[in-house]
């Protein structure tokens, strides 16, 4: 379990090379500044960026086997999270970060030209004017609730798509009041950096 800066720190210096961490540490610290302008993340996450964000964004990659193949779609990206920390880590993968609040939007895309993010790209718009494309993963965090969230990607879901919605303390409930038929296609994790915090995964 993380529990604290340090231990996401070491969590994520298992997944990302030299590269990756430099980016990780300018999107900390950007970040940081950022949020004395825009309300970004809460105050009270601040001083546990690399528990609360960056490493539980980086824990989905335990679902993801490294051959999967882009674009990966993160939706209601926000400050970048998960999206922006999937992107420093794999550089090669194609990443489409789906926000439709303008200074986010702004924000996010300075964020993938500082940290030449050249494999990541910002839809500022909402979901539903986004033409749709095959995604390999779909990842969502407090973007909506269950139900209008599986609608809502539906057109870029397929039957080999990853799902990988950290959903906190609802996830079970949330997955329970699934019709039975959808309920059977997901599962629920245990989440690294949250001990009462589940995500929602696809059954694969």
């Amino acid at each position: 379990m993380i529990t604290d800066e340090a231990s996401a720190r070491q969590f994520v210096d298992t997944l990302a090379d030299a590269a990756a961490v430099d980016r990780l540490v300018h999107l900390v610290s950007a970040l940081k500044v950022e949020n004395q302008k825009q309300n970004l993340i809460s105050r009270g996450s601040v001083e546990e960026i690399w528990q609360r964000h960056i490493a539980d964004s980086a824990q989905l990659l335990r679902f993801v086997p490294r051959e999967t193949p882009g674009p990966w779609l993160d939706l209601g990206t926000g400050a970048g999270f998960p999206g922006l920390v999937i992107a420093a880590i794999l550089p090669e993968n194609e990443m489409v970060l789906v926000e439709s609040r303008a200074r986010r939007v702004e924000w996010l895309e300075c964020m993938c030209e500082e940290m030449e993010l050249t494999n990541c790209r910002v839809e500022g718009r909402r979901l539903e004017l986004v033409k749709p494309f095959k995604a390999s993963v779909i990842s969502a965090r407090a973007f909506a609730p269950l139900p209008k969230l599986l609608s809502l990607s539906a057109p870029f879901s397929t039957s080999r798509t990853i799902y990988l919605l950290p959903k906190g303390r609802s996830a079970a409930q949330e997955l329970r009041e699934l019709p039975a038929k959808s309920r059977k296609l997901f599962h629920v994790e245990q989440s690294l950096t949250n001990p009462e915090a589940g995500i929602i995964v696809s059954a694969k």
